[in-house]
C-alpha cells in the first residue's frame, strides 16, 4: 500500500514539473515571438496628378514610395517624375532605391542610390539624408547627392497639414534644390536651382487611403539653372492648376 502511494506521490510531483515546464517553454516562445520586429510593406502616392499651367503646359505628375521592412530596417523605393503629355516625353524622372532605420524618436537616417533620366545625359549619385516630424509637425525630407563624377545638391521638402476637420485637409509644400558644383549637360548651374511651392485641399474619402484633391503649384528656377533654361528656349517659372489624388495601399 505504501508503495501505491509512493508511486501515485511520484507520478502527481511529475506531472507538476512536466506542467510547469510546458507552461515555462510557452512563455519563452511567446515573448521571443514578441520581440521578434513585425514586417510591414506598403505603397503610397503622395501625388498623383495632372496639370495645367498657365502658358497651357499639360502634365501628368506623381510622386511615390513603395517600403518594406521593420521599424529598424526599411527599404524604400522611391520614384517620382513628370511627364508632358503633348509631347508624350518625361520632363524628368527619379527613382532612389534607399536603406532607412530610425536615429531618434521623430526622424530616420537613409543611404541609397538615385538614378535619374533627366534632358540629356542619363545621372547616378549616392544618397545621405533624414525625414521625419520636425518641431511644429512640419514633416521634413533632407537629402544630400553626389554624383560618380563629385557634382553635389541637397534637396530639402517640407510638408504641413492644417486640419479644418477629420476628412478636409488643406496640405502646404516646400521643395527647394541647391547644387554646390554646376553640371551644365543638364542645365544644373551651382547655386539655388529651383523651388516648387504648392497648396492643395483635399477630402479624405476612405480612412486616408483615397483622398481627391485640388490645389495649386508655382515652380521657378533661379541663377545659372535659368539661364541655361532660357538658353534652350524654355520657361523659368509656371503656374499650375492641378487636380489629382493621394492614395495609399
Amino acid at each position: 500500500m505504501r508503495s501505491i502511494r509512493s508511486l501515485v506521490a511520484v507520478s502527481f510531483l511529475a506531472s507538476i514539473g512536466f506542467s510547469a515546464a510546458v507552461t515555462a517553454q510557452e512563455m519563452i516562445s511567446d515573448t521571443t515571438a514578441r520581440k521578434q520586429p513585425l514586417t510591414t510593406w506598403g505603397v503610397q502616392f503622395e501625388e498623383f496628378e495632372y496639370r495645367y499651367s498657365d502658358d497651357d503646359e499639360e502634365l501628368g505628375v506623381w510622386n511615390a514610395d513603395a517600403f518594406y521592412g521593420t521599424d529598424d530596417l526599411k527599404v524604400r523605393w522611391l520614384t517620382k517624375g513628370e511627364y508632358a503629355i503633348e509631347e508624350k516625353a518625361y520632363e524628368t524622372l527619379e527613382n532612389q532605391l534607399v536603406g532607412q532605420v530610425p536615429i531618434s524618436k521623430f526622424f530616420d537616417a537613409k543611404a541609397g542610390v538615385r538614378f535619374d533620366t533627366p534632358e540629356g545625359p542619363d545621372r547616378s549619385y549616392a544618397v545621405l539624408g533624414i525625414a521625419g516630424l520636425a518641431p511644429q509637425w512640419f514633416e521634413i525630407d533632407a537629402n544630400l547627392y553626389v554624383s560618380k563624377d563629385g557634382d553635389t545638391s541637397a534637396q530639402l521638402d517640407a510638408e504641413y497639414e492644417l486640419l479644418f476637420t477629420n476628412h478636409w485637409i488643406l496640405a502646404a509644400t516646400l521643395d527647394a534644390t541647391v547644387a554646390f558644383s554646376e553640371d551644365e549637360e543638364i542645365g544644373v548651374g551651382k547655386g539655388l536651382v529651383s523651388t516648387e511651392t504648392g497648396l492643395r485641399l483635399r477630402y479624405d474619402l476612405i480612412d486616408r487611403a483615397f483622398s481627391p484633391y485640388v490645389g495649386v503649384v508655382h515652380e521657378r528656377k533661379y541663377g545659372d539653372t535659368a539661364d541655361f533654361t532660357k538658353a534652350e528656349g524654355g520657361g523659368t517659372e509656371d503656374w499650375f492648376a492641378v487636380i489629382g489624388a493621394r492614395i495609399a495601399f
